[in-house]
């Protein structure tokens, strides 16, 4: 790796001389733009659309336009700004991580002590370790006045520079203004849904599709060159997508549900519906408890209509019953009666 800028971190009075790197990097494959008809790379020029020339890198300067006027900043004058020479990350407050919007994060940067003894960087890594806290930090890199936070991972100060507020576009559906009602049995098939698909997060184990197929393509195209067939590299089915069926949020519940119980086979429709019912000792249907897991949500899947059909079962059996009991009571009471004239 090589450092981008040098600078040194002010923790109060204490001074921490730093390098910095770029802790990421893009995998994506370079591609260019070409002329379909010969192959030729289109490259683009720094042409003036006042005397039409190409110009060069080291005659271009930036400038702002507002109202019709054009202000014109030369490299020097940009770089007279006070901020832009200064190489301090000044430690502003310290803050507890959870407190930081997700959202505003931008880039993450490596900071290597740079001094003969990295004493004062293992002092401000103990310190954030022992508060268990984030610190806030202001900082000038690349033409930008930033705001960052500063963290440890694997023992490695890491800078992460945060976007402003002002740059965090707020969020605002007509949609989600309105009353939607989420009934108890989807909020428990959601949560059992959740539960089948929780596991602890391991980045290894995802890959950038998109890109592996790219250098499928690419070295397809190289041994067979203008013959390829996609259909044969991929697949035929390989670029379609879903099977345009519209199911309504409950059935896609159920079956999400019998799709993970059964190790990833899809539910049948007829069975999409013995799903997350629960009885009741009576025999009515009842709600399952809000945190049912996989499990749980496995062994109380009886199914509404199986539920309806078993409750309807049991009114049955119990009318039958009332209809014996009436019969047998005339006889009853006709026992009784010759009892009496015996007597």
């Amino acid at each position: 790796m090589r450092a981008i800028w040098k600078g040194a971190i002010a923790f109060g009075l204490v001074n921490v001389p730093v390098k910095v790197y770029s802790a990421t990097e893009d995998h994506d494959i370079s591609l260019h733009q070409v002329h379909n008809a010969d192959g030729g790379r289109i490259r683009y020029q720094r042409r003036c659309e006042v005397c039409s020339k190409v110009i060069d890198y080291s005659d271009i300067e930036k400038a702002f336009e507002d109202d019709g006027r054009t202000v014109v900043l030369s490299k020097e004058e940009l770089k007279s700004i006070p901020a832009e020479n200064s190489h301090e990350i000044e430690v502003v407050q310290f803050v507890p991580s959870e407190q930081l919007e997700p959202m505003m994060f931008e880039k993450s940067y490596y900071l290597e002590p740079d001094s003969k003894s990295p004493k004062a960087y293992v002092l401000l890594r103990r310190a954030l370790e022992d508060t268990d806290r984030v610190a806030i930090v202001q900082f000038a890199l690349r033409e930008k006045t930033r705001l960052g936070a500063l963290r440890i991972k694997d023992d490695v100060l890491v800078l992460q520079s945060l976007l402003w507020p002002d740059e965090v576009r707020d969020a605002s559906f007509p949609a989600l203004e309105t009353s939607i009602r989420i009934s108890a049995q989807e909020r428990e098939m959601s949560a059992a849904l959740v539960e089948s698909m929780a596991a602890d997060f391991e980045p290894e184990h995802f890959t950038d599709d998109y890109q592996v197929q790219l250098r499928k393509l690419i070295e397809a195209k190289l041994e067979k060159g203008d013959s390829l067939d996609t259909d044969e590299t991929f697949g035929a089915e390989a670029g379609e997508g879903g099977n345009g069926e519209v199911i309504d949020l409950m059935e896609a519940l159920k079956r999400s549900l019998e799709r993970k119980r059964g190790g990833g086979k899809p539910a049948a429709s007829g069975d999409a519906d013995d799903a997350d019912t629960e009885e009741s000792a009576d025999g009515s249907a009842g709600k399952a408890p809000a945190k049912a897991g996989a499990k749980t949500a496995g062994t109380r899947a009886t199914g509404t209509r199986a539920a309806a059909a078993k409750s309807s079962g049991t009114k049955t059996a119990a009318k039958s019953t009332t209809a014996k009991s009436a019969a047998a009571k005339p006889a009853a009471e006709a026992t009784t009666t010759r009892a009496r004239k015996g007597a």
